[in-house]
């Protein structure tokens, strides 16, 4: 059955999709599975990851939601995931090493969002999501041990940023799909808490678009595969790129930065950064678990730190700050 499924991989796929069989290969080596390819194994072990399932309690935009139909980190990990198989599905591109970059994307980020990474790297001096994501994968995981991943999606998770270049085509779909998801569930999300209605969205852009969320997803997919069908590269329509940039700027602008939902980020940075500085002097409270990953407190209190999910954040900060009644 393997045998078949790398035959057609090798048969049907586009010449610029990434292959299996020609992985550039793990960190550590390991017998291989007699069913499964190597990219098929890499999604395996992040979706059965620790760091995976934290993503549930992980803040996407707003900080722990009362409302059931918010996006968490995981849900948008999952939009992402689904935006970008499709797209490499289209393209004739390998869909696994797609899936396997896509989950593994945002494996890295702190709790309560981008508030906890702007912490992370004021308190440290360097801090991004990304390069904490492939530190997930190769170092945190599986007790210190890592999941042993493949080059390829090793790469494609710390270069899924928009200033990166990843090494594969695949990678370079995430990229995009990534954006493609946030910046629509987003709005969403926005639309359901009352901080946007769909004709606050700038004209031009709806006409372009369409006013829903499904219909906006489609139609940057469809350009972005059109635009690229047949090349070594994955691309947008100068117009297409033009919308991108003028949504993501309309939703900085509207949301992102100084709206209602961004009223308990100052609250929430405060409390991670009293919770670093807590570590700083008491450097032994760290898990032994986490600690045995690093010889530095800095690096160890931030793997701490940037592994916790929102509610574990808020659980921990209340015991070491907040006065305990007399019984």
């Amino acid at each position: 059955m393997k045998e078949d499924y790398l035959r057609f991989e090798d048969e049907f796929l586009s010449p610029y999709a990434a292959r299996s069989q020609n992985t550039r290969g793990r960190q550590k080596y390991i017998e291989p599975c007699p069913l499964r390819t190597e990219y098929q194994r890499d999604r395996d072990r992040i979706i059965h990851s620790k760091a995976f399932r934290r993503l549930k309690h992980k803040t996407q935009v707003f900080l722990t939601p009362g409302g059931d139909h918010y996006r968490t980190r995981l849900t948008h990990t999952l939009e992402v995931t689904q935006i970008a198989r499709t797209i490499s599905r289209a393209l004739r591109l390998n869909e696994d090493l797609t899936e396997a970059i896509a989950l593994g994307h945002d494996l890295g980020h702190t709790p309560f969002g981008h508030a906890g990474e702007r912490v992370l790297d004021k308190m440290t001096g360097h801090f991004t999501h990304n390069e904490q994501s492939l530190r997930v994968v190769d170092v945190l995981e599986e007790d210190g041990r890592g999941l042993n991943l493949t080059f390829e999606v090793r790469d494609g998770i710390i270069n899924h940023k928009w200033d990166g270049n990843p090494a594969t085509l695949e990678g370079k779909v995430v990229s995009y799909a990534d954006r493609i998801a946030y910046l629509n569930h987003d709005i969403d999300d926005a639309i359901r808490a009352g901080i946007l209605k769909e004709d606050d969205i700038p004209k031009e852009i709806n006409a372009l678009l369409g006013v829903k969320k499904g219909q906006r997803i489609n139609a940057f997919v469809v350009d972005l595969v059109e635009s690229s069908y047949g090349k070594p590269e994955i691309i947008q329509s100068p117009r297409f790129g033009r919308a991108m940039a003028d949504l993501r700027e309309f939703m900085f602008e509207k949301v992102y930065v100084k709206s209602a939902a961004k009223t308990e980020e100052t609250r929430a940075a405060l409390m991670l950064e009293l919770l670093y500085r807590f570590y700083e002097q008491n450097p032994l409270l760290v898990p032994g678990s986490i600690r045995k990953n690093a010889a530095e407190p800095k690096v160890y209190i931030t793997d701490y730190i940037a592994g916790m999910t929102d509610n574990f954040a808020l659980k921990t900060f209340n015991e070491h700050f907040v006065p305990k009644r007399w019984e």
